[in-house]
C-alpha cells in the first residue's frame, strides 16, 4: 500500500484535508464516498499536490522538453497513462517529478489531462491546459503536442538567440567596470603616493582623477548598498500592476529597445493565439490565453481587452486595433484570416514574420551597442591615462 494525500468536500460543502493507506487513488476515493466524502484531490504523499502552494512554475525548457517527449511517445502509440508513468520515471528534476507524479495519479483517477493540468496553474500556464483540454476533445491529441511541442521550442530558440545576443555587450560591461575599478582603486592611489613626494602642483584633470579615485575607495560600500535597495525596491514596485504598465509603456517608448521589446512580444502572441486557434479552443477564450501568456503587461492589456470587444461581436482584427499597440502587418495579416477562414496558418506566418523582423533588429542594436561600449570603456581608460601621464610630462619638461 502507499500513503496518499487528499483533499474532499463533506455534505456541508466544507474542505476536508487528511492521509489514507490504499493501493490506488480509486481506492481512496471509494473510501471516502463510503464516509460521506467527495473527493476533490488525492495525490502521493511524497508528490506537490494541484491545489497547494508548493507548485512552482515549469522552466519554458523543461516544459518544451516534457512536451517533445511526451508527443513522441503518443506518436509511438502508447497510451496517456503509459506516457506519463514513461516521463515520470526518466525525469531527473524532483520537482518537475513530483509534479508529473500528481498529474499522473490523477490521470488513472479518472481525470482528463487537461483538467488536470489545469488544476496545476502554478506549474503549467493556462493556455497549456487549455491547448490540450481541446485536443482531448478533439481527439487529436498527439497531433496538438507535435504542434505545441515546436510552438515552445520555437519560442525557447527566440528567447536563447535574444540571450546570447546580450551576452558580449554585458560581459563588455562587466570588464570595463573592473577594469575602472582596479584603477581607481590601486593604479591611481600609487601615482598619487608619487606626485604627493614632489610637491608638484598637479595638472586640474589628475585633481579630479584622485578626487573620484578617494571617492569610490571610501564610499564603495556604500554604492552596494544602494544598489542592492534598488534592485530590491524596483523588484517590489514592479510586483504593482499600475506601476508595472507604466514601466513597460516607458520601454516601449524607448527608441531601439521599444521596436525590439513590441515585435518579441507580437511574435509571442500571433503564435500562442495560432496553436490556441488550431486547437480548437474558442477565439475568446484563445485571446484571453494568448494575452496571460505575454510578459509585456501594456499588450497583455490590449489583449484582454479585445477579447472582451469580441465578446460583444466585434472582428478580431478591429478589436486589436482598437488596442493601439500592435503593429499594422499583424493586424492585416489577422484580417486576412478571419476573411478566409484560415486564422490559425495566418497567425502563425505572422508569429514567423515577426519573429524575423525581431531578429534583424537585434542584430542591428548589437551591431551598434558592441562598439558604443568599446568605445565607451576605450575613453574612460583615456582619460585615466592622461590624468596619470599629464604630471609625469611636466615633470620631464621641468628637468629638461
Amino acid at each position: 500500500m502507499s500513503a496518499w494525500r487528499y483533499v474532499a468536500l463533506d455534505a456541508q460543502g466544507n474542505r476536508q484535508r487528511g492521509e489514507m493507506e490504499a493501493d490506488n487513488p480509486r481506492a481512496v476515493r471509494a473510501r471516502l464516498r463510503e464516509q460521506g466524502l467527495l473527493a476533490e484531490e488525492v495525490a502521493p504523499r511524497d508528490a506537490v499536490t494541484a491545489g497547494g502552494g508548493t507548485d512552482r512554475r515549469v522552466p519554458a525548457l523543461a516544459l518544451a522538453l516534457f512536451s517533445r517527449q511526451f508527443a513522441t511517445l503518443l506518436v509511438a502509440g502508447l497510451n496517456i497513462e503509459r506516457a506519463l508513468a514513461a516521463l515520470v520515471d526518466q525525469e531527473e528534476s524532483d520537482r518537475l517529478r513530483g509534479v508529473l507524479a500528481s498529474v499522473h495519479q490523477d490521470v488513472l483517477a479518472g481525470h482528463g489531462l487537461g483538467q488536470t493540468l489545469g488544476r496545476h496553474h502554478r506549474a503549467f500556464p493556462r493556455y497549456y491546459a487549455a491547448i490540450i483540454q481541446a485536443a482531448e476533445e478533439a481527439g487529436a491529441l498527439a497531433q496538438v503536442m507535435e504542434r505545441l511541442a515546436v510552438y515552445l521550442e520555437r519560442g525557447q530558440a527566440l528567447r536563447q538567440k535574444v540571450g546570447v545576443a546580450l551576452i558580449y555587450p554585458a560581459i563588455v560591461t562587466l570588464v570595463a567596470f573592473l577594469v575602472i575599478g582596479v584603477l581607481l582603486t590601486y593604479v591611481v592611489p600609487q601615482v598619487v603616493a608619487v606626485f604627493d613626494q614632489s610637491r608638484q602642483t598637479l595638472p586640474w584633470l589628475t585633481r579630479a582623477l584622485i578626487a573620484v579615485s578617494d571617492l569610490f575607495r571610501e564610499t564603495w560600500w556604500i554604492g552596494v548598498i544602494l544598489a542592492l535597495a534598488g534592485a530590491f525596491t524596483a523588484h517590489r514596485l514592479l510586483a504593482i500592476e499600475a506601476v508595472r504598465l507604466q514601466w513597460h509603456q516607458f520601454m516601449l517608448r524607448l527608441p531601439i529597445i521599444g521596436v525590439l521589446r513590441s515585435g518579441l512580444a507580437c511574435a509571442r502572441f500571433a503564435n500562442t493565439l495560432s496553436v490556441l486557434v488550431a486547437s480548437g479552443v474558442p477565439i475568446v477564450n484563445a485571446l484571453g490565453f494568448a494575452g496571460a501568456a505575454l510578459d509585456d503587461e501594456v499588450f497583455r492589456r490590449a489583449t484582454t481587452q479585445a477579447a472582451a470587444r469580441v465578446r460583444e461581436g466585434q472582428s478580431i482584427s478591429g478589436s486589436l486595433k482598437q488596442g493601439g499597440v500592435f503593429p499594422g502587418m499583424l493586424l492585416h495579416l489577422v484580417a486576412s484570416g478571419e476573411a478566409s477562414g484560415e486564422l490559425a496558418k495566418v497567425l502563425e506566418q505572422a508569429a514567423r514574420q515577426q519573429e524575423l523582423a525581431a531578429e534583424a533588429r537585434l542584430a542591428a542594436l548589437t551591431a551598434v551597442l558592441e562598439p558604443l561600449l568599446i568605445l565607451i570603456m576605450g575613453a574612460v581608460v583615456l582619460v585615466i591615462v592622461l590624468a596619470t601621464l599629464e604630471p609625469i610630462i611636466d615633470m620631464n619638461r621641468l628637468v629638461h
